[in-house]
């Protein structure tokens, strides 16, 4: 179940103030590991390929609009774009997060769209919804307008916010999207019983931080 679940992870550094060693750390990582992807800021992507360019199947991901998706819409099509450029596989971007809570649903819709295009054929996008700023009758509908928009993959958090993942919102976020969707699990997710828990409710992704704590059964003490 670990070596099936190490599969499913982004390995995941998000933050900051990451340096070279670390990031060159996070490569050599999810090698070994064999995780899904490593997922870094835009700044990393070019490195990132470089370091695994031996090892396709290890993917490249990067974070569009994050972490709080105000952004506009053309700004985060270019972040797209340049970010494939510089070698992504896969981007995870953050929805307009103010137009969701008022509403303003065509708007959240075309935001998604415009990375979805930019990314068409040549990147998987993924939608970071911030499940902790939205009630459940908007996680629900924040769903639907990314499987509208012709995402592959919803996803709950940026891990900056108020909360990450949780069992709740994975169901219900599985429930909306269908089978054919990929749901993915982010914030919080620190141990094997965390990421199991994830997957037995719906998510297809973790996204954590804590990978290598994860694959050796063990309890990270941050995530994110």
């Amino acid at each position: 179940m670990t070596e099936k679940l190490t599969s499913l992870i982004d390995h995941t550094l998000l933050k900051a103030d990451a340096r070279e060693e670390q990031v060159v750390k996070l490569a050599e990582e999810a090698k070994e590991y064999k995780f899904a992807s490593v997922c870094v800021n835009p700044t990393w992507v070019k490195k990132c390929a470089e370091l695994l360019a031996d090892t396709p199947e290890v993917k490249v991901c990067t974070v569009i609009g994050f972490p709080l998706g105000a952004n506009t819409p053309e700004v985060k099509a270019f972040e797209t774009k340049n970010a494939i450029e510089n070698g992504a596989d896969e981007v995870d971007m953050v929805i307009n997060i103010g137009a969701m809570k008022d509403g303003r649903y065509d708007e959240v819709e075309a935001d998604i769209k415009a990375v979805v295009e930019a990314a068409k054929g040549k990147a998987l996008v993924k939608v970071i919804i911030e499940t902790c700023l939205l009630t459940k009758e908007e996680i629900e509908k924040a769903c639907q307008l990314a499987v509208s928009a012709g995402t592959d993959f919803v996803k709950t958090s940026t891990g900056f916010s108020t909360g990450g993942a949780t069992a709740e919102d994975i169901a219900l976020m599985r429930k909306t999207v269908g089978p054919e969707i990929g749901v993915k699990a982010s914030g919080g997710v620190r141990s094997l019983e965390d990421a199991k828990a994830m997957v037995e409710a719906g998510a297809t992704r973790i996204g954590a931080s804590s990978g290598v704590s994860i694959a050796k059964g063990e309890t990270a003490s941050t995530d994110y």
